[in-house]
């Protein structure tokens, strides 16, 4: 399931990989694209939302809902 996510504070490649490994290593298997420019943040995979949007948090970015 694809789920979008608004994320604040991201800022460069550093970011995308944090928020892409946090995301993955719940779901080896999720897909993960994030858009620097707009904080978009779209996922492929079974976790529920609540979960994805923990795992952004955890990594210290803010999910805007």
């Amino acid at each position: 399931m694809q789920q979008v996510f608004k994320v604040q504070g991201m800022t460069c490649g550093h970011c995308v990989k944090a928020v892409t490994q946090a995301i993955q290593l719940l779901d080896q298997a999720a897909v993960v694209a994030v858009e620097l420019d707009s904080g978009k943040v779209v996922v492929d995979s079974t976790l529920a939302r609540e979960r994805i949007a923990e795992a952004i948090q955890d990594e210290g970015y803010s999910v805007v809902t």
